[in-house]
């Protein structure tokens, strides 16, 4: 028996499941995206699908909607795929595991997918039904947003008709985004040289049992970012005690704050017992500071195995620990206009040690697209004072306010006439392709909502099924609209 298939509305659960059964992290999505277009075929409906994996399916309007305006419904179908240390699924292979608990569907040992996996069962539980009033739906499902947007970057939309969107990948109920942040990845590489150690013994220490979370919308909590806390920590030791960087890494992905990060240090064996006695102060300092925003925070060291391990030269350690102390990160400035909305933060995500080299990957995101740039500026000038050089993708443009929205006035009168209360109209922080698409179809009327997800880009996410239901019948509602 299918984990959600007595959940309603039916059908979206379905679909749902059926996504969660196929692996669908970013950068592997052959597999969904040819089960959305093998979908699109068996129901005989119209269907790209591109050499990026994108797909397009076109439905023409039931009867009686033949004059309305066409609606677009857009989604992405990657996840941000990351696991728990002990879990054993393979994400680029395995279904997940899911369950359910009270209102929540999770994913054991997981996250969950539901950004953006929800927004693609909404989608094809409307393709799939005959009884569902709509005018013309053009689903516009895309790839790899969640490293960059490069899916609708690159896609061709110059075959659509319609001038609205409904753009369903917001994570929480009763708030219609209405504008968002531009945003861009940078790496930073930073060089260093490997010898072979000096007969030292090699430690581990760790980072972990942090909160993490979306570097957008979470990122004015202020969660402690892994990789900055293990680069100071490493700064604080190396004042007093002597070592040498053998390995250093931390974070999955640039637009989640890293929730753990490690490294591999060569010391001499007689220093030990002084590097366990400042790790435990550095850890009880650091918890003193963040009793209220990190309760489970944990720096260990352990010993592992020497091996043949090279270790960074003393130049090489002093670099990338400087590096790793200067670099700029979290929120960079706040909006005047809108009160409590970051307008400008950077996010260091990914640290990964290579041949050569120590690369750092973060995500930088601005409603001001000179702002995000000057930032920039700043991995650029710090990395060039080290020697090193740094490389940006996946940039992509903001998404402004309209004022004269006709698709936004009639959201907001139709979730009031249905839930006898106002909805929020707001601007995120985070990234959205609704500035993508924008750019493609000049003068696209668009509004993003979505059901309640919790703690999306991480192993504790969970979807609401009572949130799932309420914003399934809202937007059957808006389609039914003429």
């Amino acid at each position: 028996m299918k984990v959600l298939e007595n959940l309603e509305p039916r059908k979206v659960f379905h679909y749902f499941e059926e996504i969660c059964n196929i692996p669908h992290g970013s950068g592997n999505l052959d597999g969904i995206s040819s089960y959305l277009a093998q979908f699109a075929r068996d129901r005989g409906l119209f269907h790209v699908r591109d050499a990026h994996n994108n797909v397009i399916i076109v439905k023409e309007a039931a009867a009686g909607y033949e004059s309305v305006s066409p609606m677009i419904l857009q989604g992405h179908m990657d996840m941000v795929a990351v696991k728990k240390n002990d879990c054993d699924i393979d994400l680029e292979r395995d279904p997940l595991r899911l369950r359910v608990d009270g209102d929540l569907i999770s994913a054991e040992g997981t996250s969950l997918g539901g950004d953006d996996g929800i927004a693609v069962a909404y989608i094809l539980a409307i393709l799939d039904s005959e009884d569902i009033a709509h005018p013309r739906i053009e689903a516009v499902i895309t790839t790899d947003e969640e490293v960059g947007m490069e899916g609708a970057t690159v896609i061709d939309l110059s075959m659509l008709q319609a001038k609205r969107m409904l753009n369903i990948d917001s994570e929480e109920e009763g708030i219609l985004l209405t504008s968002c942040a531009g945003g861009m990845r940078t790496d930073c590489h930073i060089p260093v040289t490997k010898q072979a150690d000096q007969d030292g013994m090699f430690l581990k220490i760790s980072v972990s049992g942090l909160l993490g979370g979306h570097s957008g919308t979470e990122i004015n909590k202020e969660h402690a970012n892994a990789i900055k806390l293990l680069g100071i920590t490493l700064q604080q030791i190396r004042k007093t005690i002597p070592f040498r960087l053998a390995e250093i890494s931390g974070g999955e992905k640039d637009n989640a704050i890293p929730r753990e990060a490690a490294a591999v240090i060569c010391i001499a064996a007689d220093r030990k017992e002084s590097l366990m006695a400042e790790l435990d102060r550095i850890e009880t300092e650091e918890k003193n500071e963040k009793r209220s925003k990190e309760k489970n925070l944990s720096i260990r060291a352990e010993e592992v195995a020497k091996g043949a391990a090279l270790v960074f030269d003393d130049a090489s350690t002093d670099r990338v620990l400087t590096f790793l102390v200067l670099l700029p990160n979290g929120v960079m400035a706040m909006s005047a206009d809108i009160d409590g909305l970051v307008e400008t933060s950077l996010n260091v995500g990914i640290l990964k040690t290579c041949d050569s080299e120590v690369v750092a990957g973060s995500a930088i995101r601005s409603a001001i697209g000179t702002a995000k740039h000057k930032v920039n500026l700043q991995l650029e000038t710090l990395t060039d004072v080290l020697g090193g050089y740094t490389e940006t993708h996946g940039e992509y443009p903001g998404w402004q306010f309209d004022p004269d929205s006709r698709l936004r006035a009639d959201m907001v009168r139709i979730y009031r006439e249905m839930f006898g209360r106002d909805v929020q109209v707001e601007a995120l922080h985070a990234g959205l392709e609704c500035g993508i698409m924008i750019s493609k179809i000049p003068g696209l009327d668009c509004v993003s909502f979505g059901p309640d997800i919790f703690d999306i880009h991480t192993t504790e996410e969970r979807l609401s099924i009572s949130s799932t239901a309420r914003m399934w019948d809202y937007l059957l509602e808006i389609l039914k609209q003429k």
